[in-house]
């Protein structure tokens, strides 16, 4: 592949596309270990499809907001590079897949142009901050969460302190207590709150912290009843700085946030942080609340139009549009099966929107748009057109807004297919229970394995992929749950798991779970506690019989959306484990970081200067330590390891490497003590390097599995 350079305005991003690039070719040609640049390319939004060869780029939209600009960009960039499709994720990312990884630069450069970005959309990353899309209109908000999301975004976006955490990290924002973006399921979740102190209104936030869902839910725990907002920034930092170091980087299943606090006590765990704050930039960053002044068109006509549908219109009425806290003003739903919107409907969606209501759109958290500032009087206008579209859907995020991962079709984790289940049951809803479609009690979420990108884990009704065996076969499955949702105030219920059903017996199941509520619910009783009243062996009784692997058909061991008969393909993981030689790796890597951290130093940028130098001493310790083939885990293990199996005055710190690595939450990052700092780490580093060209020259390399 040819070189290139960009033509953007900022600097920053114009040297890591063109670095990006860089590690491409050496990747093709040989001189970078594959594992260790797939490490790489997912911290830049590049994530391997099941398909060989082709990559899904997933693009990181802070809260999910997006302008009309931005997404003519995108689906643009779509047919250009990937399927002229854009899929709308539970994460509030945009995803294109298909795309070849020599193109990755180019599609990057172009994002750029509109103020997109990959970087940190996937890998051991602070992930894409996600938010309430009534941010800014909702009646029920003390304040608009939208500059502390943004502000906490740009905070940590490229810095130190999270690009090599031991796994991913997801923070997220309500705009009120009823909780629209799941704080409960985050490592950070985050409630707007107003306090007042003598005699003033303070901005704030309950914080829970260590929640998440996978395989293993956790449902988070209490930090703070209210944290003033300028404190935020820092608590979240000091967080990171013990995740980091003590979170678990060998077994990938134990290595999120919430089995660190759960190991630890979340006492032990609020000492730990606390401990971090001498070592932060600062105590408080405040925030401007500055509101966010939406773009409305200087005129808007309406032109003549007529309702073809008036039933449908007026369904879409109730289910799809709400009042804003702006008088005169609407917000308007579109519900999109699968997350899936075609290019050129995008395009002509964001036309309409640029005509007649804010520019800014919002990716919402169960695959819909959130269309905001329609004027009153366009509504009618504004229905017939998306209908046109085929985006007038009643009954968004009603039990007839099946949300699903893209599962079997491009995932390599995903164990059964879940897009065509959904939009099956979907259609159920639709032809057999048409009153549900008003229903916003029962959620129906769909996974295609367990890691819960679909929520199951927090469905009413939710399904994940699994497999069955019978007769010597397999035949696709999912596993049925109950239960789970949001309870408001940052606190919520995990769905449970019943039975496993062979899949497609699920629209069956879908029936008798449905049928039994609406037959001996008692009035206004909601579905989750009727599951309560009943019981979970209420329910297994009642779906046991399709759990009977006597009687199959061919069918059954067709998945969804497939003519051929299933088999179980399930890949690696793209946040998965990888081996390289890491003694060869990470002192490279430690060489680079502390290139970095003295860059960081000139530009008097003291906290990450510091923070960049004891990761390379950390990757340089480990290195050592695998050369011994003492196995590293966490970097408090490593710190330990070191002085149990070297002297450290060997290597130039004293007393202890110990001592000398955890200065870092003991000063404050002034010029003189990152001066300091960093000349212990450029001496650390010389000296092994000295070490292993004497003892290692011509060693086997180590191999040693780490998070990548």
């Amino acid at each position: 592949m040819k070189s290139f350079r960009t033509e953007l305005e900022n600097p920053v991003v114009e040297q890591e596309i063109i670095e990006l690039e860089k590690k491409i070719r050496q990747y093709l040609t040989g001189e970078m270990h594959p594992d260790r640049f797939k490490s790489l390319r997912l911290a830049r939004g590049i994530y391997g499809q099941r398909q060989k060869g082709v990559q899904m780029i997933r693009i990181k939209l802070p809260q999910g907001r997006l302008t009309t600009a931005q997404l003519k960009r995108i689906a643009d960039i779509s047919d250009e590079y990937a399927t002229g499709n854009l899929h709308l994720t539970t994460r509030q990312d945009i995803q294109l897949h298909f795309v070849s990884l020599e193109r990755t630069p180019e599609l990057w450069t172009k994002l750029a142009l509109d103020d997109l970005t990959i970087r940190e959309a996937c890998g051991n990353t602070v992930r894409n901050i996600t938010g309430s899309p009534l941010a800014g209109i909702d009646p029920n908000e003390p304040f608009d969460i939208t500059p502390y999301a943004d502000a906490t975004f740009k905070y940590f976006l490229r810095n130190p302190v999270c690009q090599d955490l031991a796994r991913k990290f997801k923070i997220g924002f309500s705009s009120s207590e009823n909780d629209e973006a799941f704080a409960y399921i985050h490592d950070v979740g985050l409630i707007p709150r107003i306090q007042e102190k003598d005699g003033k209104l303070i901005k704030g936030f309950k914080v829970v912290v260590g929640g998440g869902l996978g395989a293993q839910p956790f449902t988070a725990k209490l930090a703070f009843e209210f944290l003033p907002a300028e404190d935020l920034i820092p608590y979240i930092e000091a967080i990171l700085r013990v995740f980091d170091r003590y979170g678990e980087r060998t077994n990938r299943h134990k290595a999120r946030m919430k089995y660190l606090i759960e190991k630890l006590g979340m006492e032990k765990f609020t000492e730990l942080v606390q401990a971090e704050y001498k070592g932060l930039k600062a105590f408080h960053v405040p925030i401007s609340f500055k509101p966010y002044e939406e773009q409305l068109p200087d005129r808007i006509d309406i032109p003549e139009y007529s309702l073809s549908d008036q039933e449908k219109y007026k369904a879409w009425l109730i289910t799809n549009v709400i009042a804003q806290k702006q008088l005169g003003y609407k917000a308007v739903y579109l519900k999109i099966t699968n997350g899936n919107i075609p290019s050129n409907t995008a395009r002509q969606l964001a036309d309409l929107v640029k005509a007649i209501a804010a520019d800014q759109m919002r990716v919402t958290n169960n695959q819909g748009i959130l269309i905001r500032f329609v004027p009153e009087q366009a509504l009618g206008y504004l229905f017939t057109r998306l209908d046109e579209l085929g985006l007038a859907e009643p009954g968004f995020d009603s039990t007839a807004d099946v949300t699903s991962c893209p599962g079997t079709d491009t995932c390599n984790l995903g164990i059964s297919n879940s897009t065509g289940i959904a939009r099956m049951l979907e259609q159920i809803i639709q032809q057999e229970y048409p009153q549900l479609i008003y229903n916003k009690d029962i959620k129906i979420k769909i996974s295609g394995c367990m890691n819960s990108c679909g929520q199951h884990g927090i469905a009413t009704i939710g399904f994940h992929g699994a497999s069955l065996k019978a007769g010597g076969k397999v035949l696709p499955a999912l596993q049925v749950l109950l239960g789970g949702g949001p309870t408001g105030h940052g606190e919520g219920r995990l769905a449970e798991k019943i039975i496993k059903i062979p899949s497609k017996r699920a629209p069956q199941a879908l029936r008798l779970i449905l049928n039994d509520y609406l037959k001996n619910a008692q009035p206004e009783e909601r579905f989750n506690a009727y599951y309560d009243r009943q019981g979970k062996n209420y329910f297994y009784a009642l779906l046991k019989p399709l759990a009977d692997l006597t009687q199959l058909h061919p069918d059954d061991f067709v998945d969804w959306g497939h003519e051929e008969e299933y088999s179980t393909a399930v890949g690696v993981g793209e946040c998965a484990s990888v081996v390289v030689d890491l003694v060869y790796v990470l002192l490279n890597e430690a060489a680079e970081k502390l290139e970095t951290a003295t860059q960081w130093l000139q530009e008097t940028n003291y906290a990450d200067a510091i923070y960049q130098a004891y990761t390379a001493s950390i990757y340089v310790a480990k290195a050592l330590l695998l050369d011994k083939e003492v196995n590293c885990n966490t970097h408090i293990g490593i710190i330990q390891d070191f002085d149990q199996h070297f002297s450290a005055a060997d290597f130039g710190v004293v007393p202890s490497f110990a001592e000398y690595v955890l200065q870092i939450n003991k000063h404050e990052p002034t010029a003189n003590f990152a001066k300091g700092y960093l000349d212990q780490a450029f001496r650390f580093y010389q000296k092994a390097r000295e070490y292993e060209q004497l003892r290692n020259k011509q060693a086997t390399p180590v191999t040693e599995s780490i998070q990548s």
